[in-house]
């Protein structure tokens, strides 16, 4: 069993420097330092789809793929880099289950999670976001019965592309475009694109629905 203190003072980079020159015990001390960051992620993404602990397990694999794989020289701080690398790991996880639908819709969360990209409960709904160019009108109007929810979700079936159903997907978890477009490995730009137009989209559709 290693001795965390003996670790405690070095920087991520410099264990990684360690752990290729040969200690191996230092791959077990990040991933035990960096545990709550895969719970932090399985739990956004538990929106998506999935048991709550077969998506740590996914994290967990990333993490490991993170400290395996880290270039001081090349990628961003070790932090940064084993934050992509866990949630892209869990991301594709729930892509690659058949245990879902596109988006759970039918759930209040859907809808009514918070969009500032950070979670902190303070920034704008996402229907509120969705409708704030629908006839003025305030998101308490539209009302969200399971019909209107399954016109919706056939809508983002439909209307949208393959990359925006992905930015959306990631758009309900409350992370950032730049959080999307690291992990789906595009720009930002076009990332934050493919978002304005998919909230057109489903702007629209929900205008119509309003003035119906």
């Amino acid at each position: 069993m290693y001795d965390k203190k003996q670790y405690r003072s070095y920087t991520d980079e410099e264990l990684i420097d360690r752990l290729r020159a040969g200690e191996t015990e230092i791959t077990e001390f990040l991933c035990d330092k960096y545990k709550d960051l895969v719970r932090k992620g399985a739990r956004s993404m538990y929106i998506l789809g999935g048991d709550t602990e077969d998506l740590i397990q996914e994290g967990m694999i990333g993490l490991f793929k993170a400290v395996r794989d880290y270039d001081s020289g090349r990628d961003a701080s070790f932090f940064t880099f084993a934050e992509l690398c866990i949630n892209r790991q869990i991301y594709t996880a729930v892509q690659a289950s058949q245990r879902k639908k596109h988006i759970p819709l039918n759930e209040a969360i859907s809808l009514y999670s918070t969009v500032d990209g950070r979670g902190e409960g303070d920034g704008r709904f996402l229907l509120e976001e969705l409708t704030d160019a629908s006839a003025g009108s305030d998101p308490e109007s539209v009302v969200l019965d399971q019909e209107s929810m399954e016109e919706l979700e056939k809508t983002i079936e439909e209307s949208l592309s393959p990359f925006e159903k992905q930015v959306f997907d990631l758009y309900l978890t409350q992370m950032s475009t730049s959080q999307i477009a690291r992990i789906l490995g595009k720009n930002e730009k076009s990332t934050d694109n493919a978002l304005q137009r998919l909230k057109a989209k489903l702007r629209k559709h929900i205008g119509q629905k309003v003035r119906s």
